[in-house]
């Protein structure tokens, strides 16, 4: 108990102190145009602001062109019915109001107004919404109390041309309806077989019910319970919503006695009213929604205690299964808002439910198994519905609601190619999202056959299935001890195929090793290499990969994960050789940021470059990044600003004058220091005669690899950023080293980047 009041008072102190940080509260209005100039000021304002309103009076519908209208919504309440804290009040409401606003936001890039309404009355209510009502694309209603909660969603939504949602009634409702549909998949029932006992008669539990009947669900199979008992047909105390849901069961049960034998439990009541008894006189693999917060209807942990066979959702976010609005709303009101939908319709919601259900069985992302702190999160008893931090919601839900409302007929605006669509969506959450599904899409259009080193590791093996699933390699080869691959497969739950594995030191494969041996040895034989050395060194992994891609069995090759980098270089040079003998390796690493993709070079190889050495890094580099369709601006950097006198800074400004004689053409410049490298106000200020100062730098040369190891290292470590590599230069065949013990989104990207190397190459 002292535990548990210590955890009550921790949670109490923290939140109190989050949310009185500076600035107070939880959201802020930030400007969307320019506004650091007079002329900037006159158009946003006076005079300039006139326009817009003239083409407004002249057709309303431009209100959606010239405003923040589309993208607007208002999260409105009176306080009457907040959270598990009742009937509090408008301006108590107002931190939830906030973090509502929050989520819209972080999750859907929808701007919100919350708005507290100090009125109980709901014919008030009523008309105070609908005189805010035009400057908002959508209304949210929030935390009202039942029965008024439903006729105030009711008027509006007859008066309005706008979306209107009351999320509490329909948010829990289409979420616990993804989850029914997949719960009773799961255990393989019918849902028109169902018996189902809903505990709860508010707003929440009428609307879940609604639902759970258009999904199929019998509505004689329904067993409904109020405060009161039973919702029968004998009783003459239930408002007009209730009787929806009365039944005439003789003799009238209670809920102990309505609970046996049935199928499914939904809990939108009071902690703790499901009793062990009670689950226990459940029907075979009970499906239980106990959704009281923040007190279940029954504890998760005495549940599956009780019931191993059950399959459970709660509130909270500590137990598997959340029944979490966020999951719906955002989406619902993007797909309603991006359409102009008149109104947020059955069929839309029903949408979002089918949506939300299907996505749960697809292949989860590997950054939701990060963010959960997870190793293969899959379909079954403890995952039915998404997690919330699961990027695919944006583009799954509000497409589908989207097209639900235009299918409709209550979409005032089409969508005429819906795989621009979805970008634009995934556009709206993450610009570093952005850039890595670019090289993705570029990856796919010719995927390519890799070798993969360190097959054991769990990293290695889930980079391997992502890559599959998401189309950028085909039949990978997988090295490494057969049995431990194997045995790391079925542990984890990963969907690789055997055919993919390959042992070098299996017995049977004996025949393939002498046949690399052989090829090796006849180029190595007067290094002073022997024969059986040779044998010893094709059953390593790296020399085996390696000769795989030498002798064209797979078009690339990925090592580096269980050794040090200049050891994996050194294996690879040996076997593969140098593109051109003239010239030295090198390497870069490509940072995400929001300036786009910057390339930092040389980061492993060269320790102390010669200017000739600093040359070739930069026209390496340039010739790749320009085969991107990126177009190459170079800052050689240096401790100073165009002032050669000392060793390092001459040895950057002879680089450059070499490469302004003879590639007149790029764009390249310095010595100059990062800072001013990234500002070209800085250098149009004070070195206005930079080629880069109307050219943003992406590509920055480093003066030795001491620099460039610690700028990148510093910056990988900042939780901003991105970083993929190193991407090797300059070495014959397309072969990439891996940071050592590599996370999964490294490797991933890493092996997309190398098959854009690869589909370069035949260029």
């Amino acid at each position: 108990m002292k535990k548990m009041k210590k955890k009550i008072n921790d949670l109490r102190e923290e939140s109190l102190k989050y949310h009185s940080k500076f600035p107070p509260g939880k959201i802020q209005i930030s400007p969307t145009k320019k506004y650091n100039s007079q002329k900037d000021l006159s158009l946003a304002y006076s005079p300039g602001v006139a326009e817009p309103c003239r083409e407004i009076v002249a057709s309303h519908k431009k209100v959606y062109k010239y405003t923040s209208k589309g993208n607007l919504i208002a999260v409105i309440t009176n306080g009457s019915a907040v959270l598990g804290l009742g009937n509090i009040g408008a301006l108590a409401s107002k931190p939830v109001m906030e973090g509502k606003a929050l989520l819209f936001k972080i999750f859907s890039d929808i701007d919100v107004f919350d708005i507290e309404v100090n009125e109980s009355d709901p014919e008030k209510f009523i008309e105070i919404v609908k005189s805010i009502s035009p400057t908002f694309g959508g209304i949210n209603l929030e935390d009202i109390k039942a029965p008024e909660a439903f006729q105030i969603e009711k008027r509006l939504k007859e008066e309005l041309d706008i979306p209107v949602m009351h999320d509490d009634q329909h948010g829990t409702a289409i979420i616990s309806g993804a989850a029914l549909i997949n719960a009773v998949d799961y255990v393989n029932k019918k849902i028109n077989n169902i018996k189902i006992v809903v505990n709860g008669a508010g707003a929440a539990a009428i609307s879940c019910t609604r639902i759970y009947k258009k999904l199929g669900v019998n509505h004689k199979n329904i067993f409904m319970f109020d405060s009161k008992g039973l919702l029968h047909v004998s009783r003459n105390d239930l408002n007009d919503e209730k009787k929806e849901f009365c039944i005439d069961t003789y003799p009238i049960q209670n809920l102990k006695e309505s609970i046996k034998n049935a199928d499914v439990f939904v809990g939108l009541s009071v902690g703790g009213i499901l009793t062990s008894d009670m689950l226990k006189s459940m029907a075979k693999n009970p499906i239980v929604f106990a959704m009281a917060n923040p007190d279940p209807e029954i504890d998760y942990n005495l549940a599956l205690k009780i019931r191993p066979d059950i399959v459970m959702a709660t509130g909270r976010s500590d137990f598997p299964n959340q029944v979490n609005n966020v999951l719906g709303f955002p989406y619902i009101f993007r797909g309603a808002l991006d359409v102009q939908s008149s109104v947020i319709n059955d069929e839309m919601k029903l949408a979002a439910v089918y949506a939300i259900a299907n996505l749960a069985k697809e292949p989860v992302p590997e950054q939701v198994n990060i963010a959960y702190n997870k190793k293969n999160i899959s379909f079954g008893k403890d995952y039915i519905i998404p997690k919330p931090l699961d990027h695919r919601l944006i583009t799954c839900v509000s497409t589908a609601v989207a097209k639900a409302a235009i299918n409709s007929g209550v979409a005032k605006k089409k969508i005429l190619d819906w795989n621009v669509y979805k970008e634009q969506l995934l556009d709206r959450i993450s610009y570093e999202s952005k850039m890595i599904r670019t090289i993705k899409h570029r990856a796919r259009k010719n995927p390519k056959r890799v070798v993969f080193c360190n097959g054991e590791e769990y990293n290695v093996l889930k980079s391997v299935q992502i890559l599959i699933e998401e189309g950028i390699i085909y039949d990978p080869i997988i090295l490494g001890n057969e049995s431990i691959i194997k045995k790391t497969i079925i542990n984890n739950n990963l969907y690789i195929k055997s055919k993919y594995i390959f042992d070098p030191k299996k017995e049977e494969n004996k025949k393939k090793i002498k046949h690399y041996a052989s090829i090796f040895w006849n180029k190595k034989k007067r290094e002073g290499v022997t024969f059986d050395e040779s044998i010893i060194k094709m059953r390593d992994g790296q020399y085996f990969g390696s000769m795989m891609l030498d002798q064209k069995e797979s078009d690339i090759f990925i090592t580096g994960y269980s050794q040090k980098f200049s050891s994996s270089l050194k294996t690879v040079v040996k076997v593969l050789g140098i593109k051109d003998s003239k010239k030295k390796i090198s390497s870069m690493m490509i940072i995400l940021s929001k300036r786009g993709f910057l390339f930092f070079a040389d980061t492993e190889v060269i320790k102390n470059p010669t200017s000739e050495e600093l040359s070739q890094i930069a026209i390496m580099v340039s010739r790749v990044v320009k085969k991107l369709g990126i177009e190459p601006h170079i800052a050689m950097l240096s401790c100073q600003n165009f002032s050669s006198n000392n060793k390092t800074s001459s040895k950057v400004a002879n680089t450059v004058s070499f490469l302004h004689d003879q590639y007149p053409n790029l764009i390249v410049d310095g010595e100059i220091q990062p800072d001013f490298a990234l500002n070209e106000r800085l250098q149009k200020r004070s070195f206005p005669f930079s080629k880069l100062v109307q050219n943003k730098s992406n590509i920055f040369i480093f003066p030795n690899i001491e620099s460039g190891h610690l700028t990148y290292k510093f910056i990988k470590g900042l939780e901003n950023f991105k970083v993929i590599g190193p991407f090797m230069l300059g070495i014959r065949k397309p072969v990439h080293i891996m940071p050592m013990h590599a996370d999964i989104e490294e490797i991933v990207n890493l092996t997309t980047l190398a098959v854009i190397d690869a589909q370069l190459r035949e260029d």
